[in-house]
């Protein structure tokens, strides 16, 4: 099973973060992953994307035009790669950073209230975590156990006293997301 994802958002949001996060919680399970980031030259508040490959097989190339999920946090996102998720494919969207909500029918469509969340757990950092655990609600792409070993191994180790929070951020995303 080859799936294939788009984060995007604008930078500061932790859009390469999870990307990253999400590559290596699929390197933890033996799986085959692919992360490519791409960003705009003032990365903090500037636009981010990143397209995550996971699969059982190898995989042939990094480069994608369409998408089997994207997850879109503001509402330029939305818009640019709202028409690039196949038909049947997963969109999910941040609900405070996109405004006129998405139109297609042919997909499944969920909302997620992450920095209200975020904000509920006073500390806006793990926006990016409450997403991931959405998206893991709706497509169990990884385990939650190889999501926190993928922690240890991207976090900083002055931040692994951080990781008890970001696994509570991410079964908070599993609570809070919502299909449309």
């Amino acid at each position: 099973m080859k799936t294939e994802i788009i984060i995007a958002g604008f930078g500061g949001q932790g859009v390469l973060s999870m990307g990253k996060i999400l590559a290596y919680s699929g390197l933890m399970e033996g799986k085959e992953v692919t992360w490519m980031p791409a960003y705009g030259p003032e990365q903090r508040g500037g636009t981010a994307n990143v397209t995550v490959v996971i699969s059982d097989k190898q995989i042939a190339s990094p480069i994608l035009s369409n998408y089997d999920i994207a997850i879109v946090l503001n509402q330029p996102s939305l818009d640019k790669f709202q028409a690039r998720v196949k038909p049947g494919g997963i969109l999910i969207y941040d609900s405070a950073g996109v405004f006129n909500l998405p139109t297609r029918t042919d997909i499944h469509t969920f909302s997620i209230n992450a920095m209200d969340k975020a904000i509920e757990l006073k500390n806006t950092k793990v926006f990016n975590m409450i997403v991931l655990g959405g998206l893991l609600k709706v497509a169990p792409l990884v385990t939650l156990e190889g999501l926190e070993k993928a922690l240890y191994k991207t976090l900083p180790e002055r931040h692994h006293g951080l990781i008890p929070l970001n696994m509570q951020a991410v079964n908070e995303g599993m609570e809070i997301i919502r299909k449309d």
